[in-house]
């Protein structure tokens, strides 16, 4: 993809071409989902709507997709950069600011990562038997892509790795606004109809949002950044919005097309995962988001006192979610989004960081040394 990087081999392009239509075709199906769970009123709609339905269709029709199927690199890296950019743009003066106040929140979420991290092993490798790449990268408390990427260079169980993060991140996302919505009476966050984008946003801002997310990954790919296809375009957004060269701001239609397409290559992950092994990873990823929201909770509790800030905004920070969804819960609750977002994205920072070194220094055996997958 970068213009100073190799060319793509002829049969790699070929190859390319020949599964975008297939692709294209995915996305639909995930559009149609995603439209279904956004008059459902589900949070993160697009995204998990059109998981969800892929993930249906492909679980109940597994000859629907060749044998071995994979979506798209390139083609998902482009839409993970928008969304890498839309985030990085948050990012403003305004925000770094506030950083002497949230000083403790972010050493107390330095110490959350690691310590959910190891909480997680133990569940997943001690209680769900799995082998141990497997069950570190699945108990990973962000960086969804990274962990995936890095735990199957590690040799760990792609579909159990995969099953298990979105079941993290489904679960945060949507019992956390259900319970908050409870505990106040009304909705919170997306299922209520709340956006990033306080104002509507036109498509002249596409352009910018794009050449963001090209610069972005050509850049830092090159630089072998962690989950440099968000990482790189979020930095770079920071950089532009911050040395006010221009405002990145991306239409909602297009986030959520964003969201379609990675929902839609996540969904494919499930293809051929029988019942049984799905109750026992939602069975597992309940003790571990469980695990974690009460650390969460406990952290909270312990520095609200001494910060100021209120301890539901504390523990939307701390909750291992999506980014977008835990600022929209912040906005519904009258808080500064982009704080919260500053929170998450240092703990997908920190977590990519760990992942990341991990894989460097080899903590785990080689892939062609490993017996047998997670044992899902």
């Amino acid at each position: 993809m970068a213009c100073s990087a190799p060319r793509p081999a002829p049969n790699d392009l070929n190859a390319f071409l020949k599964s975008l239509p297939l692709a294209l075709a995915l996305c639909l199906l995930g559009l149609i989902g995603g439209i279904v769970a956004h008059y459902a009123h589900f949070p993160l709609p697009y995204m998990l709507g059109s998981l969800f339905c892929v993930a249906l269709v492909t679980g109940l029709m597994p000859r629907a997709l060749p044998q071995n199927y994979r979506f798209p690199e390139h083609f998902r890296s482009i839409f993970i950069g928008m969304i890498g950019a839309t985030i990085g743009a948050k990012i403003t003066w305004d925000v770094l600011g506030q950083l002497p106040q949230v000083s403790l929140s972010m050493a107390a979420l330095t110490l959350f990562v690691p310590l959910t991290q190891w909480l997680n092993f133990l569940i997943f490798h001690k209680i769900g038997g799995y082998d141990r790449p497997t069950a570190f990268f699945s108990g990973s408390p962000g960086g969804l892509i990274e962990a995936i990427v890095s735990g199957e260079a590690a040799g760990a169980d792609v579909r159990v790795l995969a099953v298990q993060q979105f079941l993290r991140i489904i679960m945060v996302v949507t019992c956390l606004p259900i319970g908050l919505s409870l505990y106040y009476g009304h909705p919170v966050g997306s299922a209520a109809g709340i956006s990033l984008n306080r104002t509507a946003v036109g498509v002249e801002h596409v352009p910018a949002v794009i050449a963001i997310a090209v610069v972005g990954l050509l850049i830092f790919r090159r630089l072998h950044i962690p989950a440099s296809q968000l990482i790189g375009p979020l930095i770079c957004a920071a950089i532009v919005t911050l040395s006010g060269l221009s405002v990145i701001q991306a239409p909602s239609w297009l986030i959520s097309g964003c969201q379609v397409v990675i929902g839609t290559s996540l969904g494919t992950r499930f293809a051929g995962m029988d019942l049984k092994r799905l109750v026992k990873a939602t069975g597992l990823s309940i003790l571990s988001v469980g695990t974690m929201v009460a650390v969460g909770l406990a952290m909270a509790l312990s520095i609200a006192p001494i910060t100021g800030q209120h301890m539901d905004v504390l523990l939307i920070s701390f909750s291992p979610g999506g980014v977008t969804e835990m600022a929209l819960i912040a906005l519904s609750l009258n808080a500064n989004p982009a704080v919260v977002t500053l929170h998450h994205l240092y703990r997908i920072i920190l977590t990519v960081v760990m992942l990341g070194v991990a894989k460097r220094r080899q903590w785990f055996p080689n892939p062609a040394d490993q017996q047998g997958p997670g044992k899902l």
